[in-house]
């Protein structure tokens, strides 16, 4: 089991990332309308997953604005932002801070992709959350880079994403 740390405690995580050059699993998400999205529906395009535990928190906001900023720059590639916050709260903070060039997704529909990714923070005042971190996949969904923020209020490191898709 993974562990982060949220200030100064630490909390366990429910696995461990999925390892670089494995496939990417299967997910069930929802948009902000609520709809069901899954893997296929980005087939061909590289992913960048930007998981986080809540658009409430400064640190997952300025991450979900950044990753916006940097989108123009990445060719045939789609940024997923990931948390359990609801679909209306992720549309809702799109329209706010006029982001329209990633993708904000709900893990709400069931614990299946926080137990597939091992990001299911198990303790802690986060508990049931996810755990902050990166998966960065090529075309075929392969996974080229995973990061997991050791401190949760941290942001990604940003320049390994650019680095790996310009």
């Amino acid at each position: 089991m993974a562990k982060v740390k949220l200030g100064d405690f630490e909390v366990t995580l429910n696995g461990e990332l999925p390892e670089v050059g494995s496939q990417l699993p299967d997910f069930l998400l929802a948009d902000g309308d609520l709809k069901n999205v899954g893997l296929k529906q980005f087939k061909g395009k590289r992913l960048v997953l930007n998981i986080f535990p809540s658009m409430s928190t400064p640190v997952c906001s300025a991450a979900a604005v950044k990753f916006n900023a940097l989108a123009s720059q990445f060719e045939n590639t789609v940024i997923l932002c990931i948390s359990r916050d609801l679909g209306f709260s992720h549309k809702q903070f799109c329209i706010n801070h006029n982001l329209n060039d990633i993708v904000f997704l709900s893990d709400m529909r069931n614990e299946d992709f926080a137990n597939n990714f091992g990001i299911l923070h198990t303790n802690g005042k986060f508990q049931g959350l996810l755990a902050r971190s990166v998966i960065v996949t090529d075309s075929n969904h392969e996974i080229v880079h995973t990061q997991l923020v050791e401190q949760t209020g941290h942001e990604p490191d940003y320049d390994n994403v650019v680095e790996l898709l310009t």
